[in-house]
C-alpha cells in the first residue's frame, strides 16, 4: 500500500520537522500551532540521558516519504509518547553532521528507538506505527518499573 501526502499535510510534516521543541502549554497562545519535533542540529544525545527516551528519524533528504510518513505518524499520536517521556529528534540533512547522526550513523532512513540510558533499544529501516513503538517501549525494564510506580 503506497502512502500519498496531500500538499498541506506535506507542508506540516515539514514544519514539524525543523522546528525546535515547544515551550510549556501555559506559554502557548490559544490557536497557536506547537511543534513536538527537535531539530537533530539544535539537540545531543546527551541532553535527554535519564530525562526523555529519545525516538530519532533519519533520512538522507526531507523529502523521503518514509520520513514524511514518520513524522506524521508521531505526530497524530503524540499523547501516547508523551506519556512514555518520549522526545521525537528528527535529522534529515547528512550534510550538516549533527552530533546525533556521528553517534547512531544511520544510512538512508532510520528509526532509533532508544531508552533513557542512552541505549539503543531497536533500529527500524522502515516506519513505525506510534502502537509498535510503545509496545517497545513498555518492554523496558524502567519503563515497567515507572508503570509500578517506583
Amino acid at each position: 500500500m503506497k502512502t500519498v501526502l496531500r500538499p498541506a499535510l506535506l507542508s506540516l510534516v515539514m514544519a514539524l520537522a525543523v522546528d525546535p521543541l515547544p515551550v510549556l502549554a501555559a506559554d502557548v497562545e490559544a490557536g497557536e500551532e506547537v511543534s513536538v519535533v527537535i531539530d537533530a542540529a539544535e539537540t545531543s544525545l546527551e541532553d535527554w540521558l535519564w530525562i526523555k527516551r529519545p525516538v530519532v528519524v533519519f533520512a538522507d533528504n526531507p523529502a523521503d516519504p518514509r520520513f514524511q510518513e514518520q513524522i506524521a505518524l508521531l505526530t497524530e499520536r503524540y499523547a501516547a509518547l508523551d506519556e512514555r517521556d518520549v522526545v521525537i529528534i528528527a535529522d534529515s540533512d547528512p550534510a550538516a553532521q549533527t552530533s546525533v547522526r556521528k553517534a547512531l550513523r544511520p544510512r538512508g532512513f532510520a528509526l532509533v528507538i532508544m531508552a533513557k540510558d542512552g541505549t539503543i533499544v531497536t533500529r527500524k529501516p522502515r516506519p513505525w506505527s506510534v502502537r509498535e513503538i510503545s509496545r517497545s517501549i513498555d518492554k523496558l525494564p524502567l519503563r515497567q518499573d515507572e508503570l509500578k510506580g517506583f
